[in-house]
C-alpha cells in the first residue's frame, strides 16, 4: 500500500479538469456518494461511479469493463491483481468495514456478545440471511468455525440480485441478517443487533487501486488523496466504516 497522503488535491482550471471513472463494490456506496461532490467542488474534476455488488463488479471488469480505479474489499482487490485487471502496487487503504447483525425492527434482539451465544442465536433462528459478498465469505468461514455451516446452509436466505440482505429482513424473509454494518445502516425497517462478537470479527480493508487502463492517474490519483483527507475520514466514520 501507498502511505497515507497528507496533501491535498489542487483545485484544478477547466483545461486540467478531468472525469475520473471509477467502478465501485457497495459497502462504501453511501460513503462515497457524499464524498464525491465535496472532492468535485475541491478539485474541479468530475467522478463518474458506477456500483454493484463484489460478485457482479469483478465479474464486469474480468470481461473487460473499463475506468481509471476500482474501490473494493481486499477479497476482491487480490485475485483481480494476480489476473493483472488491476495495477499493482497501486492500491491504497481508506476504510476498514466491520460485519454485524440485524433483525427486523420491534423484533427481539438475540444475545450475540459472545461466540457461544451467537452459535445458539443463528442455531434458534427459523431464517438467516447474508451476501455472496466480502462479508458473506467471512460469514461462511465463521459457520464453518462455529461448526453450523450445514445447520445453517437448510435456512439461508440469498438476497436477491443487489438486494441488500437489510431488506431481505425488513420485509420478513429472515429473522436475523449480516451484512456490513455501512450496508445495514442506510436501510429503514431493521434494528442491528450489533457487530460480530470478540476473534469472530474480521477487518474488512476497501482500497481504491488503479485499473490497467486508466486515461486518467493524475485526477485518479487527487481522488484517492481526498479519501483519505480529515473531510472525508469524517463522512466514512458517519456511514458505518472507520477512516483509514
Amino acid at each position: 500500500r501507498q502511505p497515507r497522503a497528507t496533501t491535498r488535491p489542487d483545485v484544478a482550471t477547466t483545461a486540467q479538469a478531468a472525469e475520473i471513472v471509477v467502478l465501485g463494490t457497495t459497502a462504501a456506496k453511501e460513503a462515497l456518494v457524499e464524498i464525491v461532490p465535496l472532492f468535485e467542488r475541491t478539485s474541479g474534476h468530475k467522478v463518474n461511479i458506477t456500483f454493484a455488488s463484489g460478485p457482479r463488479m469483478v465479474e464486469r471488469i474480468r470481461t473487460g469493463a473499463t475506468g481509471d480505479l476500482f474501490i473494493g474489499p481486499d477479497e476482491y482487490n487480490e485475485p483481480l491483481l494476480k489476473e493483472g485487471k488491476l495495477v499493482a502496487g497501486s492500491g491504497v487503504d481508506f476504510a476498514h468495514s466491520l460485519t454485524g447483525v440485524a433483525v427486523r425492527a420491534g423484533a427481539p434482539r438475540p444475545d450475540i456478545s459472545t461466540p457461544e451465544k451467537f452459535r445458539s442465536a443463528l442455531l434458534a433462528a427459523k431464517t438467516v440471511s447474508f451476501s455472496g459478498g466480502a462479508s458473506g465469505i467471512h460469514v461462511v468461514n465463521v459457520l464453518d468455525r462455529l461448526g453450523i455451516s450445514d445447520a445453517i446452509k437448510t435456512k439461508h436466505v440469498a438476497p436477491q440480485g443487489d438486494e441488500p440482505v437489510a431488506a431481505v429482513v425488513a420485509r420478513g424473509a429472515a429473522e436475523i441478517g449480516i451484512h456490513q454494518i455501512s450496508q445495514l445502516l442506510p436501510v429503514p425497517g431493521i434494528d442491528i443487533v450489533g457487530p460480530f462478537p470478540g476473534d469472530l470479527q474480521k477487518i474488512i480493508a476497501y482500497a481504491a487501486t488503479v485499473l490497467p487502463g486508466s486515461t486518467q492517474r493524475e485526477a485518479g490519483r487527487a481522488f484517492v488523496t481526498f479519501l483519505r483527507s480529515p473531510e472525508a475520514a469524517a463522512i466514512i466514520k458517519k456511514k458505518g466504516m472507520e477512516p483509514v
